[in-house]
């Protein structure tokens, strides 16, 4: 990619377990040149608080998250330069010491919860994706994902979804469906993904103008 082309920003949401990240990994395997950011890696680096205090913070509001950091990191992959992304650690609730250098390239995939709440975050995206997945499929994801990924137990997995996860679906995630160009249902779709793959192909052809090798 030369610094005159711009890449083309995709975001994913949705809410927790709706198979965000599973849409994103196959295109990520169907084009080539294509760059993952995930919001949930620019979690705030709340070190200044006891595991305990931060175990307690609800991590489901747009406040959690350094937004504005990965909008930076964004306008700087739009100008050529490369960026250190964040890593955070689910099991402590810190980030980690080491980063992710993310180099500059044809487009990016933006995925989170949170990603069409944010008017900023919003307005640097080409197209606009939210995944609408049944409440119940999506809990039984997380429970899945929390145990056995990041160490969780199952009670403190249902006591966060009922007293923030769930809450703030409701206020912020949910809402945010009525600025995707495209949504779609029950999670991972064949057809679904395979049309935005080829929406995706579409726009790197035209990026600047200039006919992109996928």
């Amino acid at each position: 990619m030369t610094t005159s082309q711009r890449p083309l920003f995709v975001g994913i949401a949705g809410g927790s377990g709706s198979g965000k990240t599973t849409i994103a990994s196959a295109l990520l395997e169907a084009v080539s040149r294509v760059a993952l950011l995930q919001h949930d890696a620019y979690y705030r680096d709340r070190r200044d608080l006891a595991f305990d205090e931060r175990s307690r913070l609800n991590y489901d509001h747009p406040d959690s998250l350094e937004t504005d950091l990965l909008i930076r990191h964004l306008d700087l992959l739009a100008r050529g330069v490369a960026i250190e992304r964040p890593v955070y650690d689910f099991s402590i609730h810190l980030r980690s010491s080491e980063v992710v250098v993310v180099e500059p390239t044809q487009a990016v995939l933006v995925e989170g919860i949170l990603v069409l709440a944010d008017k900023a975050l919003r307005e640097r995206l080409d197209l606009k994706i939210y995944v609408d997945t049944d409440p119940d499929l999506r809990l039984a994801r997380r429970l899945d994902r929390d145990i056995t990924e990041r160490g969780r137990t199952v009670e403190s997995v249902l006591a966060q979804y009922f007293e923030s996860v769930r809450p703030m679906h409701l206020e912020f995630v949910e809402p945010s469906k009525r600025y995707a160009d495209l949504i779609i249902p029950e999670g991972y779709n064949p057809r679904a993904v395979q049309t935005v793959v080829e929406m995706l192909r579409a726009g790197l052809t035209m990026v600047d103008g200039v006919t992109a090798p996928i």
